[in-house]
């Protein structure tokens, strides 16, 4: 790619003009994208300048954001150009631009549409933020059940130019309530006389203008299908949604997901976008909540420091089982976390996780506890650390420990993503340093309370 941009970045330079566009009329659009991407800002516009109109269009949908708002900035001194392209944008992608422009943004942008195009583009914005109607496209193709065969094709030529895809069309009654989505090869394959209700079974899959995105994505990935009809209340046919629409919303919500479970708010941009002091805004807050409940592990280690003092080997194993809880707690979490998300888990199993997770932590804190005994006792006999005489009993306070501690860590991990969900936030929010840090401090109490019960009228 370092050569492809540094011999269009020279042709820039030399000012070739002419052999820059007859190369770039050469590329398929996701290639002038990826060539946009990674040239300077001066750079793309000279680029987007060049580009024929239906080439620009293409190029502009396979940009991220932040390149697409750097190309508007960048063609508002060149008002034909931005409008063409701003007009030529499919509904959906068009919405899903402004959307993330600032207000005052968009009402500058939306007098460059014609009116027809200005209207759809209003009615989008007008669905909720985050719904399935701000994703959709009124550009689809729709037949009446009694059009025949060969009638039904004839619009297909006529209204197919524009739409967004012609892989399922879609019957409507005179009212356009939607009655059936038909595969284009039934339509192509049947006779034609034959009657688009004859070939139709009256069973389709649709999602709700209103519904959240997130829905759509399950829906797809339980129906396998390229693109589906977005209906309101009445099932009135409004647009469709395709399916490289709905793999960005998914995308968007992984790397949501992925920032919160790392103990950070969800990043308004890119990472290369976002300025620094939003970025500190964004981690400071967990890490400010983090680090007030990491002084409750201090506050619990004081409270046991005569404990410590008389026997300070106990303090050696402090760190080993903080970090097992706090491993195994983020291990459950993510998994938890996960399967939430696939749906492959609902509210209702909570003690179908419960009787799992506590199965699984007690058979993982045994290994480990079984591997920290075996520990104590090799370096005590081999002289690496001497333990003193009641080496077993530390040995069996250690593995003890490891086994609650760890099957602590275990529910706690599994269950506060559970909760979360049912109090009515995301999952996610159960990210690996908060579930850490709450199986630290209880794993602290956990260890020493142990230690008590086993080393009392011995070395405490």
């Amino acid at each position: 790619m370092n050569e492809i941009r540094n011999h269009f970045g020279q042709l820039i330079e030399n000012k070739s003009w002419k052999n820059l566009k007859i190369e770039l009329s050469e590329l398929e659009p996701l290639q002038v994208a990826e060539l946009v991407s990674e040239l300077e800002k001066e750079e793309q516009i000279v680029v987007f300048r060049l580009l024929s109109r239906q080439a620009a269009k293409d190029t502009f949908e396979n940009l991220e954001h932040d390149a697409q708002q750097d190309i508007i900035e960048g063609l508002a001194v060149n008002q034909n150009k931005l409008t063409d392209l701003l007009n030529d944008l499919s509904p959906d992608d068009r919405t899903a631009f402004f959307e993330e422009l600032p207000g005052e943004v968009v009402q500058r942008l939306l007098p460059l549409l014609t009116l027809e195009e200005r209207a759809i583009a209003t009615r989008l914005l007008g669905y909720p933020e985050e719904s399935i109607g701000r994703l959709m496209t009124p550009e689809y193709v729709a037949v009446k059940p009694y059009y025949t065969v060969q009638q039904a094709l004839e619009s297909i030529r006529k209204y197919g130019h524009d739409s967004e895809t012609l892989n399922v069309i879609y019957v409507v009654n005179d009212r356009w309530k939607l009655l059936d989505d038909i595969r284009i090869k039934e339509i192509i394959l049947a006779s034609p006389e034959q009657k688009i209700s004859e070939i139709g079974n009256d069973t389709f899959v649709s999602l709700s203008a209103d519904e959240d995105q997130e829905a759509a994505v399950k829906v797809f990935k339980d129906h396998d299908r390229v693109a589906l009809p977005v209906v309101d209340n009445d099932g009135t046919l409004l647009g469709i949604v395709t399916v490289d629409d709905v793999m960005d919303v998914a995308e968007e919500e992984n790397t949501e997901d992925f920032q919160k479970f790392g103990g950070t708010d969800g990043l308004d941009m890119s990472y290369t976008k976002t300025p620094l002091l939003q970025l500190v805004r964004k981690r400071a807050g967990w890490l400010t909540v983090l680090f007030l409940g990491e002084t409750l592990t201090a506050a619990a280690m004081a409270h046991f420091d005569q404990e410590i003092a008389k026997a300070v080997v106990l303090a050696l194993f402090v760190p080993l089982i903080i970090s097992s809880g706090g491993n195994t707690g983020s291990q459950a979490a993510s998994l938890i976390i996960r399967a939430l998300a696939l749906g492959e888990l609902k509210l209702r199993n909570w003690w179908y996780v419960v009787r799992k997770e506590a199965q699984s932590g007690f058979l993982l804190g045994a290994i480990l506890g079984l591997i920290g005994f075996l520990q104590i006792l090799v370096y005590h006999f081999v002289g690496f650390y001497d333990y003193g005489q009641h080496w077993v009993w530390v040995a069996a306070s250690v593995a003890v420990s490891l086994i609650l501690v760890v099957l602590w860590g275990t529910l706690m991990g599994s269950l506060v993503p559970l909760i979360l969900k049912r109090i009515g936030f995301d999952p996610a929010m159960a990210s690996a340093p908060f579930v850490a840090t709450l199986v630290d401090v209880t794993g602290l109490i956990i260890y020493f309370t142990i230690a008590a019960l086993f080393l009392t009228g011995k070395l405490l």
